[in-house]
């Protein structure tokens, strides 16, 4: 008779147990005004090696010197340098669906460029990565590029990115 309750027992199903939810593919639109926790991290390079770094989680940012390793510096964007940020990045619905690979690869490049992307917004973390190794870029990709461009002129601008060394050697 035990044996049959604990088989019973152990064959029945909690009904009212929910899967954990999971967290949506997409986010929609961004909120007009920028939130608090936004912040952002992009690491890019050529090939395999994407030493460069901007990251205003740790409000630091790594420099590719190329021959002589990395170089690192301690530098927080300003609240309007970041709100510049959060518009273009709600402008090309960075926190929506981004299609990243070319759907015809016609050729392959090397060395190619390389980016990956970690962006939060209001609790959400979106991660997204793309490559130029295929000879087109698709019009999401570009407007990443275009993004990060951007956001590396505003860090180039800067004392501290000013103060470290200057990189040396080159990627064939």
């Amino acid at each position: 008779m035990l044996l049959a309750v604990l088989l019973i027992a152990g064959c029945s199903t909690n009904k009212d147990a929910q899967p954990a939810p999971e967290q949506p593919e997409v986010l929609g639109e961004m909120p007009e005004e920028m939130p608090a926790d936004f912040d952002f991290l992009v690491r890019y390079g050529y090939g395999e090696v994407t030493k460069n770094e901007i990251n205003t989680y740790q409000d630091t940012v790594v420099k590719d010197l190329i021959m002589n390793g990395t170089a690192t510096a301690d530098i927080t964007l300003t609240e309007d340098e970041m709100r510049s940020i959060y518009e273009r990045m709600r402008g090309i619905h960075i926190m929506g669906k981004l299609e990243l690979v070319p759907l015809k690869q016609s050729c392959a490049r090397v060395p190619y460029q390389e980016d990956s992307w970690r962006i939060t917004v209001n609790g959400f973390t979106r991660n997204w990565s793309w490559s130029g190794e295929n000879c087109e870029l698709t019009e999401d990709a570009e407007q990443l590029l275009e993004l990060r461009n951007f956001i590396a002129d505003i860090v180039a601008g800067k004392e501290e990115y000013q103060a470290l060394p200057e990189a040396e050697g080159g990627y064939d």
